[in-house]
């Protein structure tokens, strides 16, 4: 068994396969072991139904993989935590609640007092550049706006990695542009590991410190 690694995101010889109610089953993941130094910005870069989405929901907990284990910053992943957030290919926000709301339900969640959830949120805003936006409802802002928001939501307890499932998949050209700059920019401000799944080589080269590429469940290389 390989060391783990003290500090940092450490997948260690994930393996998942899914069982059929047929009998038969798929093999979504074989064997894929990475390494990721804390603050570290990688893509993940493979077409649709290679594995790469099976990957973050056992990176986030929301899967138990088959075979090996992850590891963040030495301690074992059994399940979800805000230590690891998630943002989605849709902003999966809650419609019946105004931007701040959205962004304060995990502080809220956490039983923080509003006044410091307050304080949390609008400095998230403000990083997101939404902060005259912040009494909006949600069905108000365009595409792009509603992932700064799921992108705020997710930052605001403070994860040690963010797991980013295709975020501007769904936005026309220019916007998916213009936000790919301002995740790097918010990369660097928030300085935590960033692991970015796309499907698109020329997002993962603009992106990224590193690429892993991933073909039928096998991460071909980093």
């Amino acid at each position: 068994k390989r060391k783990a690694a003290m500090s940092g995101l450490s997948i260690q010889n994930i393996s998942m396969r899914f069982d059929l109610p047929n009998g038969e089953w798929v093999q979504a993941l074989k064997d894929v072991t990475l390494d990721l130094k804390a603050g570290e910005l990688m893509s993940v870069l493979g077409p649709s139904g290679c594995g790469k989405t099976t990957l973050l929901n056992i990176v986030a907990g929301f899967l138990a993989p088959t075979q090996g284990e992850i590891l963040l910053n030495g301690e074992k992943v059994v399940g979800p935590s805000a230590e690891r957030g998630m943002v989605f290919q849709q902003g999966a926000l809650f419609e019946w609640m105004n931007v701040r709301e959205n962004v304060g339900f995990g502080p809220r969640m956490k039983g923080i007092s509003a006044a410091q959830a307050r304080e949390k949120v609008d400095h998230l805003l403000d990083v997101v550049g939404l902060q005259d936006f912040k009494d909006k409802a949600v069905y108000e802002l365009s595409g792009g706006m509603q992932q700064r928001v799921a992108l705020a939501r997710a930052l605001v307890n403070k994860p040690k990695v963010l797991l980013l499932d295709e975020p501007l998949g769904a936005l026309d050209l220019k916007l998916r542009q213009e936000m790919q700059s301002e995740l790097k920019s918010l990369h660097t401000e928030v300085g935590i590991t960033f692991v970015y799944v796309t499907h698109d080589q020329e997002e993962a080269l603009t992106m990224s410190d590193r690429i892993g590429v991933m073909s039928e469940g096998n991460l071909l290389q980093v």
